[in-house]
């Protein structure tokens, strides 16, 4: 059964991961400059060694030197030595493809309204369960009409909508509170100001794109997120996004040999820090289910504490570099992290979590039959790529290159809820012109002339009398109807009458 090598003991046992275990989900956890990164950064290229795709996140614009072969020099190459890895041959680059919600730094990422959905948009917007109510309620109507919501103009354009017709709307899908499509209106403001017109529109993120491989290695997809970080919301409802998406369109693979995919989410506490207690239960429910996708995730963060124990506990591959304990926290963290491990005897887990040095970790992987190994203490295994990342104009230049580039590059603002709310507001108010423009003739003409001509004309602002009123209104009602043969017979009596 093959197993990916990422990590050696310092009586050097190999220890790695086995692929058919891969998809059970792991957690690469530690403080900040203890080697999250550089893990990650291993475990990426080992996938893609066997020809699985890969997504992960990079949040500090490091990682774009996976494209290029590492150099046998400084503590690469010490470690390369030590461990007898080969030298020279060792060091490789790899397949990868660059992303950006915003589109400066990689390839558009989006996806649109409809598929990220009223729970995740409600997350992203940070509504209550009021304004999330009635954000569902615009779906629904939306959907009921066949009206696209691909931009945030079409969500914008339906909200007006059901607003404007809410008496007609609420005796069906429920109350419609103006105030609520307002702090809606208002939230999707601070959204654009953050920069999500870029996230939702068209073409959208195709997931086979990402499921791709080149000369016998995964894609590594890489999205930048140095940017996004600063949208906390909008990086956490983004990777939410992406996994269901995932979870709702592969199929079903039971146990495979080896992953079909594998995601990487740094920064994973975003994903949890105030989100409501049904979106957690969704993301440990994917997270749970997903695998028999053939889809493995692996959670970066600096605390395992940051993790809800329903979704720490069903991550059973796990790199745990050193924790610092400073605070109680920090050392219920240490204990926490510390009994999540299978006892080793030689280990004592506690002791070595607070003293561990840079590129040395806790390791504990699944067995071929789905156990967790007993912990062990392990130097991980330096990455095959450059360290430095690429210069912008380099990254630019393999961006322009990439084969997908031109498959996303421009926007395409195509016929959603927004152009066809606006032909039906158009073809509404042409009809009302309509109207009043066979109003205003009608009244001026053959019945306006024998109103004039019996009660005389009237000065501007002069006020009828009752019975002139009567009459102009039968006027009216007779010239509405001039094509109708009972109004001409009434019309005939009335002329027959004046002549007597």
């Amino acid at each position: 059964m093959s197993q990916y090598f990422l990590a050696q003991t310092h009586q050097s046992h190999v220890l790695g991961i086995t692929a058919k275990m891969a998809n059970r989900h792991g957690l690469i956890a530690g403080a900040t400059g203890t080697g999250k990164t550089v893990t990650l950064r291993k475990m990426a290229e080992a996938f893609s060694d066997d020809g699985v795709p890969v997504f992960l996140v990079d949040v500090k614009g490091d990682l774009s030197g996976l494209v290029q072969a590492g150099t046998l020099q400084g503590k690469i190459a010490e470690r390369i030595e030590q461990f007898q890895l080969g030298g020279e041959a060792y060091l490789s680059g790899y397949p990868v493809s660059f992303w950006d919600v915003f589109g400066e730094t990689g390839i558009p990422l989006r996806t649109t309204i409809s598929e990220m959905g009223p729970l995740l948009l409600s997350r992203l917007l940070n509504l209550n369960a009021t304004q999330e109510g009635l954000l569902n309620l615009v779906f629904r109507v939306a959907d009921d009409k066949g009206l696209l919501l691909i931009d945030l103009k079409d969500l914008r354009a339906m909200l007006k909508h059901v607003a404007e017709n809410a008496k007609t709307y609420q005796v069906e899908y429920g109350n419609v509170s103006a105030a609520s499509v307002g702090a809606i209106q208002r939230a999707l403001l601070t959204l654009e100001n953050e920069g999500a017109t870029n996230l939702f529109g068209e073409p959208a993120l195709n997931l086979e794109d990402w499921l791709q491989t080149r000369d016998g290695r995964g894609v590594i997809n890489v999205l930048n997120s140095e940017k996004l970080i600063n949208s906390p919301r909008m990086y956490s409802a983004f990777l939410l996004w992406l996994m269901s998406e995932l979870f709702e369109q592969l199929p079903e693979v039971g146990d495979p040999d080896k992953p079909k995919f594998v995601m990487f989410f740094d920064e994973a506490h975003l994903i949890f820090d105030g989100a409501p207690a049904v979106l957690v239960d969704k993301v440990e429910q994917v997270v749970r289910l997903i695998r028999s996708k053939g889809v493995g995730i692996y959670f970066v963060t600096q605390n395992p504490l940051d993790l809800p124990d329903t979704v720490l506990g069903q991550l059973g591959n796990r790199v745990q570099h050193a924790l610092r304990a400073f605070t109680p926290r920090d050392q219920k963290a240490v204990k926490s992290a510390a009994e999540t491990f299978r006892t080793n005897p030689n280990v004592n887990v506690v002791e070595a979590i607070t003293s561990l040095g840079v590129g040395e970790a806790l390791v504990s992987f699944l067995d071929e039959k789905g156990m967790p190994t007993p912990v062990e203490i392990a130097y991980i295994y330096p990455p095959k790529s450059q360290l430095k990342p690429l210069s912008a104009e380099q990254r630019q230049e393999w961006v322009q290159n990439d084969e997908l580039y031109p498959v996303y590059r421009d926007f395409v603002d195509n016929e959603s809820a927004f152009e066809l709310l606006a032909q039906q507001a158009n073809l509404e108010a042409v009809a009302q012109k309509q109207a009043e423009q066979a109003q205003a003739e009608e009244e001026n003409g053959f019945m306006g002339s024998l109103s004039r001509m019996i009660f005389g004309k009237k000065k501007r602002g002069e006020q009828l009398t009752m019975t002139e009123q009567v009459v102009s209104s039968v006027a009216k009602s007779v010239g509405r109807n001039i094509r109708n043969q009972v109004t001409r017979q009434i019309m005939r009596s009335i002329l027959g009458a004046l002549k007597k």
